[in-house]
């Protein structure tokens, strides 16, 4: 162990009797319909976005999606710096490796997440700009035209290149709207999420 005189442990505090609360980041706030949409995204310059490599195998990410608590893991490279593409739950236990393995003709624990990952060609994404300017609203309808939980945005970096900036959840969303998560039943999430809307 290292020790050194100039860097003694730092002195401790006590946590408040009256409740030690959550930062807003971990705790968003509450939403309603028309509220900017931005207040509904996970802004990934301030919470690090969960990733895992396309070699990995599905259960390594079944495992890494459980102990996140997350549905959504984004796939990177080697390097962890480039988007590969992305991987959902429903990717992993829907029918997506059933057929995967059949057309490879190999078992399922030897699927790996490049099998049955949506690669970055194939994403689809929204702009920052266009975010800024919606309602929560806006983000309920595309999530449910498009039929997915998950939406991602991005934006520009310092370079001018495109970044990955934000994720939108269902799960997240309908928590800040203040209705019941079915997990695994996205149809039911929506259709509680629009009986919020329609003031039911």
């Amino acid at each position: 162990m290292i020790e050194n005189a100039n860097h003694k442990p730092l002195p401790k505090t006590t946590i408040s009797a009256a409740g030690c609360h959550l930062l807003e980041a971990f705790n968003p706030p509450a939403v309603n319909i028309d509220s900017p949409a931005i207040l509904v995204m996970t802004d990934l310059s301030q919470v690090p976005v969960a990733t895992i490599i396309a070699t990995a195998t599905l259960d390594d990410a079944n495992r890494s999606m459980i102990s996140r608590g997350v549905r959504l893991l984004l796939v990177v490279d080697d390097s962890h710096q480039r988007v590969a593409g992305l991987l959902t739950s429903v990717d992993i236990l829907g029918e997506k490796p059933v057929l995967a393995a059949q057309r490879r003709e190999v078992k399922r624990q030897d699927l790996r997440v490049a099998d049955v990952m949506v690669p970055v060609d194939k994403m689809e994404a929204m702009a920052i700009e266009e975010v800024r300017k919606a309602r929560v609203g806006h983000i309920v309808a595309s999530l449910k035209a498009d039929g997915r939980a998950h939406a991602i945005v991005v934006g520009q970096d310092a370079q001018g290149g495109q970044a990955l900036v934000g994720i939108f959840s269902v799960s997240q969303i309908a928590r800040q709207l203040g209705v019941q998560i079915h997990a695994h039943e996205m149809a039911r999430t929506f259709a509680e999420i629009e009986a919020v809307i329609a003031g039911v």
